[in-house]
């Protein structure tokens, strides 16, 4: 597999051999070219039609053409340019203006390693050296699962801060997440790193509109960091109204496995996939609702931030005990040497 990029001495190897997400598998249909960028690369997904999903470098190698503006046809990826033809390996079969010769081995594209997961098309633009992180309730039958977004941001890590605070709830999802008149106090959580994973043990909160079924609870989260753009946080739920309580039980769960793409430095995607255990569950219509209200409230503010790259520097910012998760994922960060987009 041919995975040679241009800025591969910029780009650290702790995220060159990575997964990212680079759609949803929703987005990528058979017989459609879908541009996408990840980390300044420009590339091309595609599914060919026994279901298989392909992530190339958008470049002809020929004279450059963007693949993406060509079209599919018999399971080859056919250049806008000249017409020359790629199939599932990135090998050139075709020339169009010497339709009988046989293309040389140098006439291949740069072909990514792909795979879908968790309802993601998932690239890796280096030599993967670890799974992708999972996602335990996407295979537990007892969850409804819905995969939302795309949100944008600028900073994808401190989008990704963000969803692992929870003491600006009351402020930037008054009335959803939390109480602006009456905010929750943070109490003393721990942070841990076990197998390389960032833990937190549970944080609670009061939260009047808590999940999709529109009812108030009190939250518990605990959070993970598994990757610099990868995090989850399973939320243990009780409802607080005594009238609505019978509404709910003990077991119920909400959880969110959240992704960043890194577009460049200060542009990125976020999505997520949704996990829930309530009995009724919600329709896929009402998660995306209440998700799509929560990022929106998030960019409005974590856009504004400056600088618009993350400092990995715990002296560059002021920090408090309540931002200990996010102040363990800035130093988890450093000492895996990232530079890419961060500060």
């Amino acid at each position: 597999m041919n995975t040679s990029i241009d800025n591969e001495n910029t780009i650290e190897p702790v995220l060159l051999n990575d997964w990212h997400v680079v759609a949803t598998s929703e987005e990528v249909v058979e017989g459609e070219l879908i541009p996408s960028t990840l980390m300044e690369r420009d590339l091309v997904i595609w599914r060919d039609s026994s279901g298989q999903v392909h992530v190339w470098e958008d470049l002809c190698i020929h004279r450059g053409a963007r693949l993406s503006k060509g079209f599919i046809a018999s399971d080859k990826v056919v250049c806008p340019y000249h017409g020359w033809n790629y199939d599932g390996r990135g090998q050139c079969t075709l020339i169009p203006a010497s339709p009988n010769e046989t293309p040389m081995k140098k006439a291949k594209t740069v072909v990514h390693y792909a795979q879908e997961k968790y309802g993601f098309v998932w690239a890796c633009i280096g030599t993967p050296e670890q799974d992708i992180p999972h996602f335990p309730e996407w295979d537990d039958a007892e969850y409804k699962t819905v995969v939302c977004g795309p949100y944008t941001f600028k900073s994808a890590y401190r989008a990704l801060e963000n969803f692992v605070d929870p003491s600006h709830f009351p402020f930037v999802h008054a009335g959803v997440n939390g109480l602006m008149d009456n905010p929750d106090p943070i109490p003393p959580f721990k942070v841990w790193e076990e197998d390389g994973v960032l833990h937190s043990s549970e944080v609670q909160v009061t939260q009047p509109y808590g999940d999709p079924r529109e009812v108030p609870v009190i939250a518990y989260y605990a959070y993970k960091i598994m990757r610099p753009n990868v995090a989850y946080f399973k939320k243990r739920l009780v409802i607080s109204d005594p009238e609505r309580a019978h509404e709910g039980r003990e077991a119920d769960r909400f959880c969110t496995y959240f992704t960043a793409q890194q577009v460049s430095p200060e542009q990125s995607i976020i999505r997520i996939c949704c996990a829930m255990n309530f009995d009724p569950q919600p329709s896929d219509a009402d998660v995306r609702r209440r998700q799509d209200l929560v990022y929106k409230q998030d960019a409005e503010i974590v856009d504004t931030q400056r600088p618009e790259r993350i400092p990995v520097d715990l002296r560059a910012e002021l920090h408090h005990s309540t931002d200990l998760l996010g102040m363990k994922y800035r130093a988890w960060m450093r000492e895996m040497g990232i530079k890419y987009g961060t500060v």
